[in-house]
């Protein structure tokens, strides 16, 4: 027989080699006519956040809670049943324009909240779009579940309590200073409500969008809202509490931001090499305009290790929240203003040389 004998490399050359695994999603076009339910448009929103590499982080950090929200947003649908919902019939009209917001939030290159003009911070709902950042600031936290009680003894002048007449409510004057669109002084005013609010920003646009949200609240008469560099045009008002959200971000972390941070404004964002540039203004200034017993609570974020090494002459306390146990630190008037004073003698000494 003259069969021909193949060898095993020859054999092997005439395979075929198996096609790359495909990762795929549906276009919203296809989609549109397959999905039945609310769980069918939050796995496809889940799926396509994936595919579009979205970023998070503007009141959700994952795909699956950001989906929930999109899309119960859309249908008008309260998120916290959505396990009820979710598998609940979707009319065509609504699928569709539930998968054309999803395709926005993929495109766009904006956080969620700015694309639907509203967000979520603690239960309290605000305006929101590209004035100033998107509401997340952990002090909110802090002021909510009573976390600034055992640092601050005006929190205990209710009615009653010092410096009030029995009866009678002591007001608590309270600075939201950087606040923005508003968040954190609306919150200071309607969880304390003997409170007297200042909330101060130094960009007009951002007071503007604070001005509405004062509005949908009525603390227009309880919250006055003050253009200023700071304490700039505080004069020689002192407060029991300083509020301050400030731009804190490391240049390195403002570098390799995702593209819905940039869409913030980047003045809110960036506090110079170390993150910590207006920080130090605000400490150095914050004791000039605390009472005796007043405190400063500033939100860091991931900045801890830099305001350690910058700050390593001050005493402070970290104020735990969800987050973390780094990320808002609390510092007392007397300290701040020890702190100053040391400076200032220092500094004298260095002159007369």
């Amino acid at each position: 027989m003259n069969e021909k004998r193949q060898s095993p490399a020859s054999g092997l050359a005439q395979r075929r080699s198996p096609a790359p695994a495909r990762r795929v999603v549906a276009t919203g076009a296809d989609a549109v006519n397959s999905v039945r339910t609310l769980r069918d448009l939050v796995r496809h929103a889940v799926s396509r956040f994936g595919q579009a590499g979205v970023g998070f982080g503007h009141g959700t950090d994952n795909g699956f809670d950001e989906a929930i929200w999109l899309v119960c947003w859309t249908l008008h649908l309260p998120v916290e049943h959505y396990p009820e919902l979710a598998d609940a019939a979707v009319a065509w009209p609504e699928a569709r324009a539930t998968l054309e917001l999803i395709e926005q939030r993929c495109t766009a290159g904006k956080p969620l909240a700015y694309l639907l003009g509203e967000a979520w911070l603690m239960g309290y709902r605000f305006r929101s779009d590209e004035r100033a950042l998107v509401p997340r600031s952990l002090i909110a936290e802090a002021l909510l579940d009573d976390t600034l009680a055992p640092y601050l003894p005006a929190l205990a002048g209710g009615p009653g309590g010092p410096g009030g007449p029995e009866g009678e409510a002591a007001p608590l004057h309270v600075l939201d200073l950087c606040t923005g669109g508003g968040s954190l002084a609306i919150v200071a005013a309607v969880s304390l409500p003997h409170a007297e609010v200042v909330a101060s920003d130094i960009s007009t646009a951002a007071l503007g969008l604070a001005a509405e949200n004062l509005k949908d609240y009525a603390l227009e008469q309880r919250v006055q809202l003050l253009e200023s560099d700071l304490f700039a045009r505080l004069g020689r008002r002192r407060f029991d509490l300083i509020l301050c959200n400030p731009p804190y971000v490391n240049a390195k972390s403002m570098a390799a931001l995702p593209q819905e941070y940039r869409a913030e404004p980047a003045g809110a964002l960036g506090g110079g090499e170390d993150g910590m540039d207006l920080v130090a203004r605000i400490i150095a200034q914050a004791g000039k305009h605390l009472k005796p017993q007043g405190l400063l609570v500033l939100e860091i974020g991931h900045e801890a290790r830099h305001f350690e090494r910058r700050f390593a002459h001050l005493e402070w306390a970290y104020l735990p929240v969800a987050q973390g146990d780094d990320r808002v630190v609390a510092l007392a008037a007397a300290q701040l203003r020890s702190a100053a004073g040391k400076r200032h003698v220092a500094g004298s000494a260095a002159a007369s040389r």
